[in-house]
């Protein structure tokens, strides 16, 4: 591949030298390196390589299951636009190495047409300038408007008084249940389903029951080698309570947590692994194990792993929204969305850009399958959406999510999850008291506290 000349900086509106536009030169500068396999979607997003004008570049994070659903949908669009020419679709590893690259490729001037998103992430996108806003006659172009959608996502991913991006779904913290333990339990209904547990009391008697029938944990909430679930569940209970603050405002400038309220959920933690009803310390794949083979009767994670669960032969199993404990009802949730990363475009890219969200989005059923709730509304309110359990047994979390607070170093696989998901992983442990978890978390984000974005 021969070099290439170096893409020009963008700058923000106005012109201002800024720290982006001073990631931009290194990122630009990076572009005349040689790159393999110069025709490729990742070459041609780092390195400026030309495509086919009619071909529409898709970048997304997902492996696994939701991998395969998502190129399943990328199949059912390429057969509506003359074949795979149509659709270049580069899938990269999970988590901040995908950001970054989205991040380099946009200020380099060489972004994918579309990119997925969580909803959490799209924000600090934003607010580093790197995306188009998407307005109501680029929906309208294409057949869309905002009452087509959760209004709890679509709500969420307005900023600024501006659509960020487009909500594909909603996937909250759910509780999986082992059929067989719950009804030796008495824990089920007439319709073998599980009954309302709502309350602290409630839900405190439902894991003595279940522990006696286990003869060890009720509850497996997952937390060796895993820093996420802890801080899944710990935000889910923390904003049930009346007077939950957000953890971090002002973009991530402030610590505004509720220490009454951390300090109360935490307790509970501890409670609960003293009195043997939750693990004190499982990885990612025991916790579920153990549930799927009748050594725990809940097990509490994100809906996809539904996946694993209908893959067990035998296995009898259900799942429900996280009960409500307290004051009124939320679950730790985020969105995959769709966003325009911000570049050059002429009418008729937008609209193109648009309609393969469109056309994504009528796929809706297919990605409902993996376990995520379709944010989708003519999916959601369908009949065959409705007959798909227990997928559908679950769906009004949805109305209930919560997502994690906006910060340049937040939001789902960020480096927020990871400070504090580690602390309070050490709580469940029994490593660290919840005044000691706290202590260090402030000590480990204040250099974030105190950095502005670098974007």
């Amino acid at each position: 591949m021969p070099n290439r000349p170096v893409p020009p900086v963008p700058q923000l509106r106005g012109g201002a030298f800024t720290r982006r536009s001073l990631l931009a030169a290194g990122a630009a500068a990076a572009t005349v390196l040689p790159l393999a396999a110069c025709s490729s979607p990742i070459a041609a997003g780092l390195a400026g390589s030309a495509l086919n004008p009619e071909t529409l570049v898709f970048w997304n994070l997902f492996g696994g299951g939701d991998g395969a659903r998502m190129q399943e949908m990328e199949r059912g669009y390429a057969k509506q636009h003359g074949g795979s020419s149509s659709l270049q679709a580069t899938t990269f590893a999970w988590g901040n190495p995908y950001y970054s690259k989205v991040t380099l490729a946009t200020v380099g001037n060489k972004p994918p047409d579309v990119a997925i998103s969580h909803l959490t992430r799209a924000k600090p996108l934003w607010d580093g300038d790197l995306l188009d806003p998407i307005t109501s006659d680029d929906l309208a172009g294409v057949g869309l408007a905002a009452s087509d959608f959760n209004q709890k996502a679509w709500t969420a991913q307005k900023t600024d008084g501006k659509n960020i991006c487009v909500p594909l779904d909603t996937h909250p913290f759910v509780l999986f249940y082992n059929v067989d333990v719950c009804q030796k339990a008495g824990l089920l209904d007439g319709d073998g389903k599980l009954k309302d547990l709502t309350g602290l009391e409630a839900f405190e008697s439902a894991l003595a029951a279940v522990a006696k029938v286990t003869g060890g944990t009720a509850l497996n909430v997952a937390n060796v080698s895993e820093i996420a679930t802890p801080w899944r569940f710990f935000w889910t209970m923390y904003n049930q309570i009346e007077g939950a603050t957000p953890f971090i405002s002002d973009g991530g400038a402030k610590l505004t947590v509720n220490e009454d309220a951390y300090t109360k959920v935490t307790e509970m933690t501890q409670k609960w692994v003293k009195n043997g009803w939750l693990n004190k310390g499982l990885d990612y794949a025991t916790a579920q194990t153990l549930m799927f083979t009748g050594k725990a009767g809940f097990f509490m994670q994100g809906e996809w792993e539904i996946s694993t669960a209908q893959s067990i032969k035998g296995l009898k199993f259900g799942m429900a929204p996280i009960p409500q404990l307290f004051d009124k009802p939320a679950t730790q949730a985020d969105s995959h969305t769709f966003i325009l990363p911000r570049k050059d475009r002429t009418p008729e890219q937008k609209k193109a850009a648009m309609l393969f969200i469109k056309q994504m989005l009528e796929q809706s059923m297919t990605w409902a399958q993996g376990g995520h709730v379709p944010a989708y509304l003519p999916t959601y309110d369908s009949s065959a959406y409705k007959e798909l359990t227990p997928q559908s047994n679950y769906a009004s979390a949805a109305e209930t999510a919560v997502f994690d607070d906006a910060a340049w170093y937040g939001g789902s696989g960020s480096t927020f999850e990871n400070t504090v998901g580690a602390q309070l992983a050490l709580v469940q442990q029994g490593s660290s008291s919840p005044a000691a978890a706290m202590s260090a978390i402030k000590s480990q984000l204040s250099t974030y506290l105190n950095t502005p974005s670098p974007l």
